[in-house]
């Protein structure tokens, strides 16, 4: 069996997964997306709205902004899996709008599951983790992400990593300047991708 067929597998069968109560409330699984054998995988927090709706993970704001700054860097997108450390939307009802909220401990220990299986058959060169829950599913501990972003890390089984921001913090800044420093902030930390992982680079 190929790993292509491995993944697709592994994924049909999250579409099914209640190893958490997230799945009740959530109108399905979002599994990750890429290549079976990608250099890179990038792991977010939780789906969110569209996530949840598309059933595809980052075609949200984020995602958007995401895809900007992986060109913005020199990475080529079609060399990137994307995944989340949790595969269900988690949110507070507010009105007509479903706003996100962060998962727990139990909640990203429960779903590690899956992200193990996501390693363990594509097999990256790098990890790069989108805030603090991708870097503490990866990690297996709590990672301060202003200390450690900016420098190659080890994640669990001696997994090579990245840390950053998540992009949807950028979508929560108000004042314009600031979020255009810290987008300026974002590219560079996604530049180390091409410096580690040459097949994620594009051509000049």
């Amino acid at each position: 069996m190929t790993a292509r067929l491995s993944l697709t597998s592994v994924a049909k069968d999250a579409k099914t997964c209640q190893r958490c109560p997230l799945y009740r409330f959530a109108t399905q699984t979002v599994f990750g997306e890429g290549p079976a054998h990608a250099p890179v995988m990038m792991v977010g927090e939780v789906p969110g709205d569209q996530e949840d709706l598309q059933g595809r993970p980052f075609v949200g704001p984020a995602g958007r902004i995401l895809d900007r700054a992986l060109a913005d860097a020199g990475v080529k997108r079609d060399r990137v899996y994307v995944t989340n450390a949790v595969k269900h939307f988690k949110f507070e009802p507010r009105g007509k709008r479903r706003l996100h909220k962060k998962p727990n401990a139990g909640e990203i220990e429960a779903c590690k599951w899956w992200l193990n299986l996501e390693l363990d058959i594509i097999k990256p060169a790098l990890a790069v983790a989108l805030g603090a829950t991708a870097a503490r599913a990866l990690a297996g501990r709590t990672i301060p992400i202003g200390t450690s972003r900016g420098h190659l890390i080890q994640f669990q089984n001696g997994l090579p990593g990245l840390v950053t921001i998540h992009p949807s913090f950028l979508l929560r800044m108000p004042d314009p300047e600031i979020k255009a420093q810290e987008y300026s902030r974002f590219v560079e930390d996604l530049r180390l991708i091409a410096q580690h992982v040459p097949a994620a680079k594009r051509a000049a």
